[in-house]
């Protein structure tokens, strides 16, 4: 997908996943069916909870994720479009993020690796979940990794965490 926004139908997609891993508390929507946007049938996710740069809602997104060296990696890819994702965008903005895997959610700080660290890490995820190299292979625009190092545990998100109107 090359175009600079997801279409309708991910886009509905991904409610649907996020109100899934919300109303359960995370017993469900950590594991999916990646096959549909190209990846494994067993894909992993989490969500990430972050404030917008210029509205100050609060949003939750669902994206695919690693493990490595005690860090959380996801990956800014926007299906490969030329733009970063909003998210991305937003938590550029902040020290912290929030994220949950499954049923437990923590406080964290991010970075985002550079040189030999991230070829590694970027191989690595490559690995895992494929479309992400031919999501580079179809924009100029370096995809951002981002890494989450919890530092506190925290109440696992919910709906009502979502400020009305966001979109995440």
């Amino acid at each position: 997908m090359s175009a600079n926004k997801i279409p309708a139908g991910i886009r509905d997609g991904i409610a649907l996943h996020r109100q899934t891993y919300l109303r359960s508390g995370g017993t469900q929507g950590h594991i999916v069916d990646g096959r549909p946007a190209g990846g494994s049938f067993f894909a992993t996710n989490c969500m990430i909870k972050y404030r917008g740069r210029k509205s100050g809602k609060t949003m939750i997104t669902p994206l695919s994720y690693a493990h490595i060296g005690g860090e959380v990696v996801i990956v800014a890819s926007k299906g490969g479009s030329d733009n970063h994702p909003d998210w991305y965008l937003n938590i550029r903005e902040s020290k912290e993020i929030a994220f949950q895997v499954g049923t437990q959610a923590f406080r964290a700080t991010w970075r985002e690796p550079a040189g030999a660290e991230r070829e590694k890490i970027w191989a690595f995820m490559a690995d895992c979940y494929p479309f992400y190299a031919k999501y580079q292979a179809s924009t100029s625009r370096v995809i951002p990794l981002v890494m989450m190092k919890p530092t506190e545990e925290i109440p696992v998100f919910k709906e009502s965490d979502i400020d009305a109107a966001s979109s995440g």
